[in-house]
């Protein structure tokens, strides 16, 4: 990762990010070599010290801030925080999914503290201020298993003096890691929301085989991406590519600008890209899935940014684009220029290792017994990319699902797209658990500010 400029208003950027003159000093006796070293040996000497910051308030909403919290399963975790006023609330954690940040809950964050609870939004493992990971390709991919972002989610959530959380809340990667933390953890998550990416269920684990080991070779089926590949035009899973070495560079030195890129991407697989209409995949063969857009499933001598080009949208798109203004669209740019997309990219490649699917197939059979909800976009072909996924995960792998709300307007980032739907759900998911006191004559009724278990 490339490491944070010093900015030129010392004194007035130590106010806004809370440094303690200790940290100010240490940080200034660490510096001290760059003023006799040369350029080059300041330059190295300055990635090797300095830390990012917490965000300007600038870029935050009102009642929302940015801070770190340090010795989490190894990381600096770099968190959002709403409703962290004095007194015990009940916590509710967000992780976010890719290309996101915790960032991307900007919207949510303020109403569900004003509904009196203590929220938390981590940069993930692998993403924006968060450090202590490795951002090598050639890195030891354990870390970026499953089980170990449920194990930084417990970590967190601890190091606020949580015993449980009230909800664990995961959109597209984070609705990856949100049922796995209820699954080993059910006692610390207590209910669970999935947005965008269903939840299929545990790996299973090769069952009656003992007579006749056929079964186990010939339930491997097809492989897909050999079989994309002979169509025409041939293709190739979006998850092949981003587990490939090129795929970060690809990114982050995208021939239209990171910028460019980005804003393409997120028009694409939002409800804005009008030929976003999804529907159910039949089957786990090649034809059904060349089905899906390009993003999902792409052709074979593309990169992601050569897919997504053609869906740039105009200048009066991006005008009209009240969810994501180019202000929020920098915040983005900044943060994976900085630090590149390798350690997002990570989390998906890990999953297609067989060391990381039998760790879960230590859960084989396990379901999310915890109260689940789940919201998708009606626009967003995440909730059918994978076949049965959706059907199994409301039939078999979450047994406690209360809602499937699909969110009229919305593609993929149905949290950005349609925040105030989202909330609106949210709260009625939460106040099962937590049902608002008696309505007082003359009054609204509030939602009840429930004590936390600490």
């Amino acid at each position: 990762m490339k490491p944070f400029r010093m900015r030129s208003e010392l004194s007035k950027e130590i106010n806004a990010s809370g440094w303690t003159r200790r940290r100010l000093m240490k940080s200034v006796v660490s510096l001290a070599p760059l003023a006799v070293a040369t350029p080059t040996q300041a330059a190295e000497q300055l990635a090797t010290t300095s830390l990012p910051e917490p965000y300007t308030q600038s870029i935050l909403p009102a009642g929302v801030r940015s801070r770190f919290v340090d010795n989490v399963n190894g990381l600096r975790v770099h968190v959002l925080e709403a409703g962290f006023a004095a007194g015990s609330r009940p916590c509710v954690l967000l992780l976010h999914g890719f290309p996101e940040l915790a960032f991307s809950w900007r919207h949510v964050m303020g109403p569900l503290a004003d509904a009196g609870f203590h929220v938390l939004a981590p940069d993930l493992r692998g993403y924006g201020r968060t450090t202590g990971w490795d951002d090598r390709y050639d890195t030891d991919l354990r870390s970026f298993g499953l089980l170990n972002y449920v194990r930084d989610a417990l970590g967190l959530v601890s190091a606020f003096g949580y015993r449980s959380v009230a909800a664990v809340v995961g959109h597209d990667f984070g609705s990856l890691v949100a049922p796995w933390c209820s699954i080993a953890r059910a006692d610390v998550f207590r209910s669970v929301v999935l947005m965008s990416a269903p939840f299929a269920g545990a790996p299973a684990l090769p069952f009656n085989t003992a007579a006749d080991s056929n079964k186990l070779e010939n339930s491997s089926g097809e492989n897909l991406d050999d079989t994309l590949a002979k169509l025409s035009p041939p293709r190739k899973q979006y998850r092949t590519y981003y587990s490939s070495r090129e795929a970060n560079p690809n990114m982050i030195r995208a021939p239209q600008g990171l910028g460019a890129f980005l804003r393409a991407y997120y028009h694409m697989k939002s409800a804005d890209w009008t030929p976003n209409k999804p529907f159910r995949l039949t089957s786990r063969t090649a034809a059904e899935f060349a089905k899906l857009p390009t993003y999902y499933v792409m052709e074979l001598d593309k990169n992601m940014p050569d897919t997504v080009a053609p869906a740039m949208p105009s200048a009066s798109e991006i005008s009209a684009c009240r969810w994501l203004p180019d202000s929020d669209l920098s915040v983005y740019v900044g943060e994976y220029e900085r630090t590149g997309f390798q350690g997002g990219l990570d989390g998906y490649r890990v999953r297609l290792t067989a060391a990381h699917n039998a760790e879960l197939q230590m859960f084989s059979n396990s379901t999310v017994d915890v109260p689940s909800m789940f919201i998708g976009g009606k626009s967003d072909w995440g909730v059918y990319q994978t076949p049965g996924a959706f059907e199994s995960m409301q039939k078999v792998a979450c047994t406690r699902m209360e809602s499937v709300q699909l969110v009229d307007g919305a593609g993929h980032w149905v949290q950005q797209e349609q925040p105030e739907a989202v909330t609106r759900l949210l709260l009625q998911f939460l106040r099962n658990r937590h049902a608002p006191p008696p309505k007082k004559h003359g009054q609204p009724s509030r939602l009840r500010k429930p004590s936390a278990d600490r």
